[in-house]
């Protein structure tokens, strides 16, 4: 059978992890008349969702499909043709290697994380295409805040796999009214943008919390932007990817509200207030990011300012004057 026939006649998906960004997928794919089975590690949790039809401590106040079915058993969720994978990108190989033994041959596996692995500097797709060789990996990525996806509000994202007809494919089994998807096989450059975009928006929540004004912040993100395609550009990644919904619109969602956790993360850095229970995934991404630049031998000031910050070697202060004390030059 070809990709297409079957995504038309998958009947079911299964979203594996249910956190906000999971559950708001699974009301996506529930929009689109198939089952979902929303696998979430914790009992407790299951219960919850199945019980409330909420998931009141990652996204209170929206109601969870009726055809989304929580679940503890990850063969129930990942035994169907179209999987997404919704967890940090951090936990990806290790909940890969649980999958593996009940992911179908050929199915699609979609990474829905923004994030470079730490330890072997992989991109999602690449972690996935190892530890489950028989799958088919894609990337869903773009500006989309959970609470907005899962109410229905209209939202446009990006598909990419290897395949451009494998890409198109995705899209269509997924779309929605209000869920738009473009499709691409330029995997890298969506995953570049999603994982740099990250870490510029620690940045740009840092200029905010320390009262930088609009001005800075408007020429922190443009100035970030030109460090994403620098990266981009080294990886291959085209031009309108990077100018894409995955690149420079993520940056422009991340890098301007108090909803992205890590605007809030380095908001939270530059006000000099306690930092989240939970970190930001650039948080964990900006080591990862520089060492693949350093591969490259792209310079990314921000990137470095924001992991210095991070690690505890420079206060945001002195971040912010190492980058105004560079050398003048000309704008690229």
């Amino acid at each position: 059978m070809t990709v297409k026939n079957v995504l038309d006649s998958a009947t079911t998906v299964g979203v594996i992890g249910a956190g906000a960004w999971g559950t708001a997928l699974a009301n996506v794919a529930a929009r689109t008349g198939r089952s979902v089975a929303l696998w979430a590690r914790r009992a407790e949790q299951v219960a919850e969702l199945t019980n409330l039809r909420e998931n009141r401590r990652y996204l209170a106040d929206i109601r969870l499909a009726d055809t989304v079915a929580p679940t503890a058993d990850l063969a129930r969720a990942a035994d169907n043709d179209l999987v997404l994978l919704v967890v940090p990108a951090q936990s990806l190989r290790s909940v890969a290697a649980e999958l593996r033994v009940h992911v179908r041959g050929g199915a699609t596996l979609i990474s829905c994380a923004k994030g470079i692995e730490r330890d072997t500097l992989m991109l999602p797709t690449q972690v996935l295409a190892e530890e489950i060789p028989e799958g088919r990996p894609a990337v869903l990525s773009g500006p989309s805040f959970a609470s907005d996806v899962a109410s229905g509000l209209p939202t446009a994202v990006t598909v990419a796999a290897s395949s451009l007809e494998h890409a198109r494919c995705i899209g269509a089994a997924l779309a929605s009214a209000t869920f738009r998807i473009y499709h691409s096989d330029d995997v890298a450059g969506v995953e570049i943008g999603g994982a740099a975009k990250n870490v510029m928006a620690i940045a740009a929540g840092i200029a905010a919390g320390r009262g930088l004004g609009a001005s800075a912040g408007a020429a922190l993100v443009a100035r970030s932007f030109a460090e994403l395609r620098r990266l981009g550009k080294a990886f291959g990644a085209r031009p309108e990817t990077l100018m894409g919904l995955s690149g420079l619109g993520d940056l422009i969602l991340t890098a301007g509200s108090p909803q992205s956790r890590n605007f809030a993360l380095g908001h939270a850095i530059g006000s000099g207030l306690p930092l989240p229970d939970v970190l930001a995934e650039g948080a964990f991404t900006a080591r990862g990011l520089l060492a693949l630049a350093a591969q490259h031998n792209v310079d990314m000031p921000i990137a470095s300012a924001v992991e210095a910050v991070l690690s505890g070697r420079a206060s945001p202060d002195h971040a912010v004057e190492l980058l105004l004390d560079r050398p003048l030059r000309a704008e690229n």
